[in-house]
């Protein structure tokens, strides 16, 4: 299937997907909790509108310039993060509910307590699987058992309904308050074998994930660059995923990596989402402001008689776009009598690092799953979600990231700048 087909199946099934989740969602939250045709006819209204914004909104912060499509994007992932929310804890809830409305049935249906159908008049127009409404609009008497079943029914609900609301809405609200707002700062001390005694102490200020695009811009650039700063760092390194636009549209807000300082300097590697527009305009880019990119190459950080290598390998996604990752360049022919240090966007590439005898491999790419079940998919295809790892006598570190993809929320695991203090063993 050609480029342009996948992109037309995968747009398709999104839309089947929010279809079916809206219409899970306006079953619940809507139709089951109310009698009113006006409020049906306003849920219907708004479960079709909110079905055709989730799939424009990715669309639009995939292809348009970032900066101009906000308005678009950012009330798009939004409602997904607040969406997936809700039908994570409606479904959640869906056991007790089910449990509850059973044990109602059953009370209702007691020859001790019920009052049979036959003498509620209108009763049997109401099964017990239609949605629950108001005792005068079924028919039943008010203040007979089974009108109060009804009115059980209705109340739990709703009750359902506005539990599920609130803590969806109380979840996602804190979710962008710490995904969007300021990262963590953490210091990570890494013993490493063959280290120059004139290197110990020697620090590493690592960020990834920055996702310049509809939700993180300049500002966000600049703040990661003072918090960065002040770490004092000998080298800093971007561990890929610059951006989620081109860097004709979104160079300028990177400009604030101009500002770095460092006693070795700035580096950066490719991560996937930096292959989806013109990788060598970025690269150009990132020169202007004094960083250096590790493509499949080495730097040489000597200091006082003691030295480490720092390597870098291009991300796999690189393979698509004649950029793959070689690990044989980067690293070939070094002196091995002091130590590596490899930059590599996904921790899965550590395999490779340590088939290569790498000491230590920096990542990103998880954003330590992001929010819930995000932190039980990582895993499935990566060895290390977040943190210090050892791999095959290689040790691996992933940070979570100081930005993150759409939708960009953080629930259990905040974003953080890492500092990577090297010691002798």
């Amino acid at each position: 299937m050609s480029t342009l087909g996948q992109e037309v199946a995968v747009t398709a099934a999104s839309i089947v997907v929010s279809a079916a989740g809206h219409r899970y969602l306006y079953l619940r939250l809507v139709k089951n909790v109310t009698a009113s045709v006006r409020l049906h006819r306003a849920g219907q209204a708004a479960a079709v509108a909110l079905t055709a914004l989730v799939p424009a909104g990715v669309l639009a912060a995939e292809y348009a310039n970032p900066t101009r499509i906000a308005w678009l994007a950012r009330p798009a992932f939004g409602w997904v993060a607040l969406a997936a929310y809700l039908l994570m804890i409606l479904a959640v809830l869906e056991i007790p509910k089910r449990l509850m409305a059973r044990a109602l049935g059953r009370r209702a249906n007691d020859p001790d307590t019920a009052v049979k159908a036959e003498q509620v008049p209108g009763a049997a127009q109401f099964p017990s699987s239609a949605a629950p409404m108001p005792a005068e609009n079924t028919g039943c008497r008010p203040g007979t058992d089974t009108s109060r079943m009804v009115d059980r029914r209705l109340v739990l609900a709703r009750s359902v309904a506005l539990l599920a609301t609130g803590t969806a809405m109380a979840t996602t609200g804190y979710g962008f308050h710490r995904g969007l707002g300021p990262p963590d700062v953490k210091t990570v001390r890494v013993a490493l074998r063959r280290l120059h005694p004139s290197l110990d102490g020697m620090r590493i200020t690592m960020a990834s994930d920055l996702h310049l695009g509809p939700f993180f811009g300049r500002t966000h650039t600049a703040r990661m660059v003072r918090m960065i700063n002040d770490t004092s760092p000998s080298l800093v390194a971007i561990v890929g995923d610059l951006s989620d636009g081109s860097a004709e549209d979104l160079g300028t807000h990177a400009e604030p990596l101009a500002r770095l300082s460092s006693a070795h300097g700035t580096f950066f590697v490719t991560g996937n989402h930096d292959y989806r527009h013109d990788i060598d305009a970025w690269i150009g880019t990132l020169a202007d402001y004094g960083v250096t990119t590790l493509r499949n190459t080495r730097s040489l950080i000597a200091h006082r008689g003691g030295a480490i290598d720092l390597a870098g390998v291009t991300d796999v996604e690189g393979e698509r776009n004649h950029d793959a990752p070689d690990y044989d360049k980067a690293l070939a022919d070094r002196d091995r009598s002091h130590p590596v240090v490899l930059l590599a966007h996904q921790p899965v590439q550590v395999h490779e690092a340590a088939r290569h005898e790498v000491d230590l491999q920096l990542s990103g790419h998880t954003h330590g799953g992001g929010f819930f079940p995000g932190n039980l998919l990582v895993p499935l295809t990566q060895p290390v979600t977040a943190g210090l790892a050892t791999i095959d006598n290689t040790q691996l570190y992933v940070s979570r990231g100081v930005g993150a993809s759409l939708p960009p929320i953080r629930v259990g695991a905040p974003p953080d700048i890492t500092v990577i203090e090297l010691r002798g063993v």
